[in-house]
């Protein structure tokens, strides 16, 4: 039978009495679908996906059992209900995609959690921080590291569509928002390694987003003194039509204006997303992505003071600053998904999609020093300010940075559900990329002990005590422009299955992937070279199996060899310059998995365990300033990241979810044979807790807890250092954001008064960032005394604690 809503899944299983024995002429029901149990007792149903759906079990000589379902399209669910033959009925239980068992290695995260906890990140970035191997130590960012790779080696898709970030952005106070909106999300899936063929060409983890299709009216407002959101859906009378649209404003003034450096700010970042369904036929549905999104950012720095080094010595910079930046970020993104379901066994799809960018980076700013001791006589009046002046000097910058760039795709994807119960999967992909861009920046350093001139030019300079004659250069000059065409064609195909081996359950996931480009450069680099043409194959596999134990355990193993072809960040060298011949990364994937489902205090828990390990080669070295990646455009490394991951969740209080994370990971690399150094991404211990909670007898008053602790990674080393000589850590990264808020009017009250009647829900928060204050830096700044010519790291701290008001509401 071929029904109406052609996104379907699958629950299956098997029923059983009070004495485990099977329950066979067992009637499954949903609507107008139908089916009952064998001899044995299993029985399949296929439902609609991606909505609520209520299954009854019934029997002549049992109780009747009642769940309610949400299943994403393709998913196949196991459900082994026990039908008593008591008087009194089970009561109805809800099954979403949360409960299934994560046989391919994807964690599923519930949309409410996302739009329930909010945090210091905008977006779903605040909830996937607390997880094993995922590192965010910049809470004005929403980039992420994942086992030791960069930001540049995640994928994201929304709808089985690949979004795309800004190029040029260099720091996280002009990030503003996240791509993905979590008032429209219906499910999300994460990976951090050894994910399918299905999924693209990076080298470190999947974030799987699919946007909900509205079954009615409603809509739900959000706002707080971050800013605010309004998200509307609807549905046309015949259900043919769907919608769903939202708005998002920032304004990261409150944490921007906390800093140390004092300064007038206008960080506006805005955007505008829909996703719209409309179904032709029960087998035609066509379906269209758009987003608008602005960021803009003025930014006038005024002055700094910054006290550091030790109760014996300590020491403080002063800055004042001259001059301005003004950057800006416009994007527009659209696609459309046509999905074809030629019959239950066969789906075709076609996806068109294309990204514009236009970016500008320009600022001109004069800073001025004084580095000195400060006063630390207690009841002074002068106390904390610098008393006596060590080094003092000047740094300009400037920069006119221009970024234009277009991509497009054209995709065809395809399954087909055979016979024996397996699932073939391809798909053939052309990209299109082209990118103009223009950089120009220079920085100018003039101060007594401080070199005018770049360190790696061998003239000597002993200013100030003699004059130097030389001519004078810019301690950092890149002017390059490049006009760059790069064309893409990406196929896979891959086959699973889910069967028994035995009396256990297993699980074979097949797939190879291929990835041809071509570099087209307008301008030559300085060997001569303008175009490249390469071609990397990679082969993915994954195996579970859950064995038919007293105790629930399923465990995993996934592998096969990851490439990255090189993105146009990594094509751009120190200098500015496209190198058109870099090789795509190469990465070994083995990661072993386990997962032990089990109750304590009669409630449901899970712990999930994972070791992993990966070889990389023809690594493309790299420096991290703030969330900006230089690449060296050179495959002159090789590499290893291996760890292991903990994460043990469950309602600890009835009710909520709440989960305990630990990861443990050594990632290094050998730049020329000169020997292994930590990576920059090298950290190595993190902890984090998602924590929810209410009072027992005032259950509408409620708390979150997310708290982070990560150990520092390598960085903050001075302009033109060599990264063998310089492998100081940052301090290590902790943080703790408390929520409190107290829900005035859910679905489950009733009310007398008339302005509660209008809201299904409204919610007032409190929100604390950082609670206990800790003072946390993302680099650091290096300066040099006139007397012991030491060059001294002041840190760059990040926001310290803050307080906002929020205000939630759903119509």
């Amino acid at each position: 039978m071929f029904y109406g809503n052609s996104q379907t899944a699958t629950i299956k299983g098997v029923i059983l009495n009070d004495d485990n024995q099977p329950i066979p002429s067992v009637s499954i029901s949903s609507g107008n679908l139908g089916t009952t149990s064998n001899d044995n007792g299993f029985f399949e149903l296929k439902v609609p996906a991606d909505e609520d759906v209520v299954v009854t079990f019934t029997h002549i000589s049992h109780r009747n059992v009642v769940a309610t379902f949400n299943l994403k399209n393709g998913q196949a669910l196991e459900f082994n209900p026990v039908m008593k033959v008591e008087v009194e009925q089970i009561a109805a239980v809800v099954i979403n995609t949360n409960t299934r068992q994560s046989v391919d290695g994807v964690l599923s995260i519930s949309p409410e959690i996302l739009r329930t906890i909010k945090g210091a990140q905008p977006g779903i970035e605040n909830i996937l921080k607390t997880l094993p191997g995922f590192n965010i130590s910049n809470e004005l960012s929403t980039q992420y590291s994942v086992r030791g790779g960069n930001f540049d080696e995640n994928l994201v898709y929304v709808n089985e569509i690949e979004v795309y970030r800004p190029f040029l952005i260099r720091s996280g106070q002009q990030e503003g928002l996240s791509f993905v909106n979590t008032d429209m999300v219906q499910n999300v899936d994460f990976s951090a390694g050894g994910f399918q063929a299905k999924y693209g060409d990076r080298l470190s983890s999947v974030l799987d987003i699919t946007y909900r299709n509205p079954i009615n009216f409603g809509i739900r407002a959000d706002a707080s003194l971050l800013g605010g959101s309004v998200t509307a859906e609807a549905v046309s009378k015949d259900s043919k039509f769907s919608g769903i649209v939202g708005l998002r404003y920032r304004d990261n003034s409150l944490f921007i204006n906390s800093l140390e450096t004092e300064s007038d700010v206008v960080p506006v970042f805005a955007d505008v997303q829909t996703f719209l369904t409309y179904k032709f036929s029960d087998k035609f549905h066509l379906n269209f992505l758009g987003n608008i999104s602005l960021n803009q950012y003025d930014f006038t720095p005024q002055n700094r003071q910054t006290n550091f080094g030790t109760l014996d010595e300590p020491v403080a910079l002063q800055v004042f600053y001259e001059g301005q930046e003004k950057d800006k970020y416009l994007t527009t993104f659209g696609a459309f998904k046509a999905n074809y379901f030629a019959s239950e066994d066969l789906n075709l799809k076609l996806i068109a999609s294309a990204y514009h960018t236009t970016e500008q980076e320009y600022f001109d700013i004069l800073a001025q020093y004084r580095l000195g001791e400060v006063n630390t006589n207690i009841g002074d009046e002068n106390l904390g300010e610098v008393e006596f002046t060590e080094g003092i000097g000047s740094q300009f910058t400037h920069a006119r940075n221009d970024l234009d760039a277009v991509i497009v795709n054209i995709e065809h994807k395809g399954d087909y559900k055979l016979k024996d119960e397996s699932t073939l999967e391809w798909s053939l992909k052309y990209t299109h990329e082209d990118l103009r861009d223009r950089l120009v920046e220079w920085e100018v350093i003039d101060s007594a002990g401080f070199s005018v001139r770049p360190p790696i030019f061998n003239i000597p300079n002993n200013q100030p005590y003699q004059p130097f004659e030389g001519p004078l250069t810019a301690f950092q000059n890149i002017r390059a422009t490049n006009y760059v065409k790069i064309d893409r064609l990406q196929a896979y195909a891959q086959w699973s299955k889910r069967t028994m081996l035995g009396s256990n359950e297993v699980f074979y996931n097949a797939g190879l992937r291929a990835h041809s480009w071509n570099v087209n450069s307008e301008i030559p680099n300085e060997e001569g070279v303008s175009s490249s043409n390469q071609l990397v194959v990679s082969p993915r596999a994954q195996f579970a199996i859950k064995p038919d134990w007293e105790k629930d355990m399923m465990f995993r193993i996934a592998g096969g060899v990851y490439y990255q072809p090189p993105l146009y960040r990594e094509l751009r060298d120190s200098s500015g310059i496209v190198q058109p011949d870099v090789k795509a990364q190469k990465s070994i994937h083995l990661v072993v998995g386990n997962e032990y489902s089990f109750k304590m205090w009669d409630r449901p828990f899970k712990l999930v365990t994972e070791a992993y390990y990966k070889h990389l080669s023809d690594v493309n070295p790299y420096t991290l300033e703030n969330v900006r990646i230089r690449y060296r455009a050179k495959n002159n490394a090789k590499a290893y990241a291996y760890g292991l991951d903990l994460r043990l969740n469950g309602e600890f209080v009835p009710g909520t979810e709440s989960w305990f994370s630990f990861g443990y990971l050594k990632t290094e690399e050998n730049i020329e044979n000169r020997g292994y150094i930590a990576r920059p991404t090298d950290q190595r211990l993190k902890f984090g807790i998602l924590f929810q909670d209410y009072v027992p007898n005032i259950p509408d008053l409620k708390m979150y807890l997310n708290l982070i602790y990560n150990t520092g990674v390598p960085g903050g080393s001075p302009s033109y250092a060599d990264p063998y000589v310089y492998q100081s850590r940052l301090r290590d990264y902790r943080r703790a954001d408390l929520g409190l808020s107290y829900v005035l009017v859910n679905q489950n009250k009733t009310y007398s008064a008339q302005w509660k009647q209008v809201f299904k829900e409204l919610t007032l928060g409190v929100e604390i960032y950082n609670m206990f204050n800790a003072q946390n830096t993302i680099s650091n700044t290096w300066v040099r005394d006139v007397y012991s010519k030491r060059q001294f790291a002041i840190p760059n701290f990040l926001t310290p604690r803050v307080f906002n008001v929020r205000l939630s509401t759903r119509f």
